[in-house]
C-alpha cells in the first residue's frame, strides 16, 4: 500500500491543493472534512464534526504523516459569537485529533498542525523569526496561542512527531482569496497604500506551501514551530504596487485607516487582516535547506495570473524557477 496522508479541513482553501498534490505524488489520500462541499475529490473522503471520534479514527492507524487544517474561515466580523467558533473550531479539531492517535495502535510517523503567522507581536521594525520570535496581543493572537497550547499539549506516542506550521498569507488564483481581493480592488483603480502601507506581509506561493509541507514531511529532525513564509517581507504599499503593475493599471488611490473600517464592514470582515504587520522569518525552513521557487512577491504574482483555479494551477507549467535569482549575484539579477 502507498504512504497514506490524512488531511482534516480538506474541503477548504489549503486542504484541496494538498489533497491534489499528494495525489499527485502517488500517496493514498484520506480527505476528511464536514461536508465534501470544496473538496478537490481526491483520495477517499470521510466526514466527521470536528469533536468527537468516527470511522475517521481507523485512517489515522500507520499513516505517513497527518495534516490539520481545520478551523472557521477568519475572513468576518470578530462578533461575539464568530470570535467563539474561530477559536473552538480550532481547539476543539486539535484534541479530537490528539485523543485519536493517543488510541492508535501503530501511530502516524508526524502530526502536521496548521497555525498562523499572526502568532508573533505585530512590529515593523523586524521580522520575527521562529527561535525567537514574540507573541503578541489581541484576539489573533490569543487564538494562534490556544490553538498551539491544545497541539503541543496534546499526549500523544513519542514515535509521533508533531509540527505546528505558522502559515503566512498563501497566494493562489482562487475567487474571494487574498490574491483575487487585492487583484480586483487594483483593477478598480483602488491598488494604493492601504493604512500607513508600511506593514509588512508575510507570505507564499501556493507552490512552495505545497513543496514546504512536503519537506516538513519527509524530514524527520524537524519538529515545533516553523514559520511557513517566502524570505521576502513586502510592505503593503509595495504589494499594491506590485498589483498595479500586474493589472496594468496605473492609478490607485490610497485608504486610511477609517475608510479600511467603513470597506471591511460593507465587506463582513476585519481591517486587522490587511492593516496589521504579519513579519515572520522562516529561519527554520531555510535553515534545514529548504529552497524556495517563488522568493520574489513580484515572480510569485506574475506566475499566478497565467493559473487560474485548481484546473488551473496543476495543469499550467512554470517556467524557469524564478526562486534560483536567489543563489545569483545582485549585478546579474
Amino acid at each position: 500500500m502507498n504512504p497514506i496522508i490524512v488531511i482534516f479541513g480538506a474541503n477548504g482553501f489549503l486542504g484541496r491543493y494538498l489533497c491534489r498534490h499528494f495525489a499527485r505524488q502517488g500517496r493514498e489520500v484520506v480527505a476528511v472534512a464536514r461536508n465534501r462541499e470544496g473538496w478537490s475529490g481526491d483520495g477517499m473522503f470521510l466526514e466527521w464534526d470536528g469533536k468527537t471520534a468516527g470511522p475517521w479514527t481507523l485512517a489515522l492507524e500507520g499513516a505517513e504523516a497527518v495534516i490539520n487544517l481545520s478551523g472557521r474561515s477568519v475572513n468576518c466580523r470578530y462578533t461575539p459569537e464568530n470570535r467563539r467558533q474561530i477559536l473552538e473550531s480550532r481547539v476543539d479539531a486539535t484534541l479530537a485529533i490528539g485523543r485519536a492517535i493517543a488510541g492508535c495502535r501503530v501511530a502516524p510517523k508526524v502530526w502536521l498542525n496548521a497555525s498562523t503567522a499572526t502568532w508573533y507581536r505585530h512590529a515593523e521594525d523586524k521580522p520575527q523569526n521562529d527561535w525567537l520570535g514574540e507573541h503578541g496581543e489581541g484576539f489573533s493572537c490569543d487564538v494562534a496561542r490556544a490553538w498551539e497550547e491544545a497541539f503541543f499539549g496534546a499526549m500523544v506516542p513519542a514515535e509521533t512527531r508533531k509540527v505546528a506550521l505558522r502559515i503566512g498569507m498563501v497566494l493562489a488564483n482562487e475567487p474571494e482569496t487574498v490574491f483575487d481581493v487585492l487583484r480586483k480592488l487594483t483593477a478598480l483603480g483602488l491598488g494604493g497604500a492601504m493604512g500607513k502601507g508600511t506593514q509588512r506581509i508575510s507570505w507564499i506561493h501556493m507552490e512552495d506551501l505545497l513543496r514546504a509541507v512536503e519537506w516538513v514531511v519527509n524530514d524527520p529532525f524537524l519538529s515545533g514551530a516553523i514559520n511557513i513564509t517566502a524570505p521576502e517581507f513586502p510592505s503593503n504599499r509595495e504589494w499594491m504596487r506590485i498589483f498595479r503593475e500586474s493589472v496594468g493599471m496605473p492609478v490607485g488611490l490610497p485608504a486610511s485607516r477609517w475608510m479600511m473600517e467603513i470597506g471591511a464592514r460593507l465587506m463582513r470582515t476585519e481591517p486587522e487582516l490587511v492593516l496589521k504587520s504579519r513579519w515572520a522569518e522562516p529561519m527554520r525552513l531555510r535553515d534545514s535547506g529548504f529552497r524556495w521557487r517563488w522568493s520574489r512577491a513580484v515572480d510569485a504574482v506574475a506566475d499566478l495570473e497565467a493559473r487560474p483555479g485548481l484546473q488551473g494551477f496543476f495543469r499550467t507549467a512554470s517556467g524557469r524557477s524564478a526562486g534560483a535569482k536567489v543563489w545569483l549575484p545582485a549585478a546579474t539579477r
